[in-house]
């Protein structure tokens, strides 16, 4: 039986057991879970030729995370996932693995998802993904969040402008990506209500 006082995230349909083991067992399958989310939706993967940044379905599991997850498991979820990348799971995009990737032009995104779902997590706390009129900002400040970090890290590595000149980070790492993140926003703040709404009922 859920009891919907105590419901504050999704998973939380998953009862907290009392014992200290059994908790940390649920989270971290929990987490485990959704870092593995994550690694199958970066293979849903569109190359661009003129870019060293993919089109992926990562955001879309990076923002699932957080909202399920809630602050803390969100995160840790995400950091799961970057660091099983780092130490050669192939759980980057195109299955690619190892320090150079996960360090390299794309680390920002990274980062990214960590604070993303950190932050949906946390407004995820606070009932924000329990309609659709209030999931969808903070599903749009997480894709934000992503951008900025993402872009930033690129001009960086890169060793160019973050907007200005011919060509910078917005036009390589945001732009070309603006309406499939869009797609994916609208999507997982219509899964989350639509959960919300079926465990009302």
């Amino acid at each position: 039986m859920i009891n919907k006082t105590q419901t504050l995230v999704l998973s939380d349909i998953w009862p907290k057991p009392q014992a200290r083991t059994q908790t940390i067992i649920r989270n971290a399958t929990l987490v485990i879970g959704f870092a593995l989310l994550t690694a199958i939706c970066a293979q849903i993967r569109i190359p661009l030729g003129f870019t060293p940044v993919p089109i992926t379905g990562q955001t879309f599991a990076v923002l699932l995370a957080g909202a399920a997850l809630g602050t803390k498991l969100g995160a840790l979820s995400q950091v799961t996932y970057w660091l099983a990348g780092l130490i050669g799971l192939p759980f980057y995009s195109n299955a690619a693995s190892g320090w150079s990737v996960g360090t390299g032009a794309t680390m920002g995104y990274m980062i990214g998802f960590v604070l993303a779902a950190a932050a949906v997590g946390h407004l995820a706390e606070r009932k924000h993904d329990r309609q659709f009129i209030t999931s969808l900002p903070a599903m749009m400040l997480g894709s934000a969040i992503i951008y900025i970090c993402g872009a930033t890290w690129l001009a960086h590595s890169l060793n160019i402008a973050v907007a200005t000149g011919e060509d910078n980070a917005i036009s390589l790492g945001v732009a070309p990506f603006l309406i499939g993140d869009l797609i994916k926003v609208l999507l997982a703040a219509a899964s989350t209500s639509t959960i919300w709404q079926v465990i009302k009922n």
